[in-house]
């Protein structure tokens, strides 16, 4: 069983879920297709292909159809989950578990493909495809999360009807701690750059804070030299499937001169100048993809390359490390957490509160200054 994409201009228009015999998977089919009319990006309904897959293998292997999944399924399909070996190589450390088998799925990837699947029968039982009850992913209201004083509240507070929701089959994630790179990796790394190109990506990341998609998304248009900042746009048509990941737009200043300073000079000196194309980073050289937007497997690979050589590489160093390192910087160095918030592009205050968690030096400071008083 595996995952099709229909491509139109290098862009995918249709995700398709198709088993052995090359046949149609036709319920989940009909969810991608709905996905996709709702709005969702190519990259989201890729995920979401991917994610039941697993499902339908699952059903597969217990020989049973969509309509004899139950609650008392779902916590089958939990253990079935934690059991799958997974195919992708590691991305970070100490987040998948080694088995004689091999690595399982992680708990985010399972945690995924529950939500996945509670989505797909939320969509079944409105499209009346499953009628046997309510969605078998259960939820409950959760009276304890309701009570945690970190949690985001709706702006009428109490007076809201919106009450906090779980499911009941689910997979305790780890609380994770982002992985600023060090200043000394940091200049090892710019000191090793050759192109203007790369210089010019990984600053706009580490100066502004920019996702990876949303720096190969940038159009000529979106860079405004004289105000000294660019505006990131909601885009679906990058022919390599670089994506924003927000959906709303805004806008990041960059007061650090040498970064608008290394995208001018890509632009002047070594952006094609027949290019015809309006995405700023452009493949150079004189291969046959001259020209064409550069992709994101290109900035990682080129990324990863790069540590390889200076022998400093290690699965949390990836180009979205770069984006940590800015807004760790920028928390440490008094940055409030709502202006934080919205430089970053985070819907929910709750995703930027990772780096408003005291910092290991933060800690060490405080213990040491806790020790001079006592004594």
């Amino acid at each position: 069983m595996r995952v099709v994409k229909e491509r139109e201009g290098g862009i995918v228009r249709r995700v398709m879920l198709v088993d052995d015999a090359g046949d149609e998977v036709a319920l989940v089919n009909r969810f991608l297709s709905h996905l996709f009319d709702a709005g969702y990006s190519p990259n989201t309904v890729c995920a979401y292909g991917y994610d039941l897959r697993h499902l339908a293998l699952f059903l597969n292997d217990r020989c049973l159809g969509w309509k004899d999944f139950r609650p008392a399924t779902a916590l089958e399909f939990l253990g079935y989950l934690r059991r799958v070996p997974s195919r992708r190589p590691a991305q970070r450390l100490g987040l998948t578990v080694a088995t004689e088998q091999g690595r399982l799925l992680s708990p985010a990837t399972v945690q995924r493909a529950l939500a996945a699947t509670s989505s797909f029968f939320d969509w079944a039982i409105a499209a009346e495809k499953y009628t046997t009850g309510e969605n078998p992913m259960q939820r409950r209201i959760d009276h304890a999360l309701g009570r945690v004083p970190e949690r985001h509240q709706p702006f009428v507070g109490a007076a809201s009807r919106q009450q906090p929701i779980r499911r009941t089959v689910r997979v305790r994630l780890p609380l994770r701690l982002p992985r600023p790179m060090s200043p000394e990796d940091i200049d090892a790394l710019l000191a090793s750059l050759t192109t203007m190109r790369d210089l010019a990506i990984f600053l706009l990341m580490l100066d502004g804070g920019l996702r990876p998609g949303e720096v190969l998304c940038l159009q000529l248009d979106d860079i405004s030299y004289g105000r000294r900042r660019v505006t990131i746009r909601k885009r679906d048509d990058h022919p390599r499937g670089a994506r924003a990941k927000a959906r709303h737009e805004r806008v990041v200043d960059l007061h650090e001169s040498r970064t608008l300073d290394a995208v001018n000079r890509y632009v002047l000196h070594e952006r094609p100048l027949d290019a015809e194309s309006p995405f700023v980073f452009l493949v150079g050289g004189t291969g046959a993809r001259r020209c064409e937007p550069l992709s994101y497997q290109a900035v990682a690979r080129g990324f990863a390359r790069r540590l390889d050589r200076l022998g400093i590489r290690s699965p949390d160093k990836t180009p979205h490390a770069l984006r940590h390192t800015h807004a760790t910087a920028m928390w440490e160095g008094g940055m409030r957490e709502l202006a934080l918030q919205k430089r970053l592009g985070h819907a929910s205050p709750e995703s930027v509160r990772i780096y408003t968690r005291v910092s290991d030096e933060q800690v060490l400071a405080d213990y040491d200054q806790a020790l001079r008083d006592r004594s």
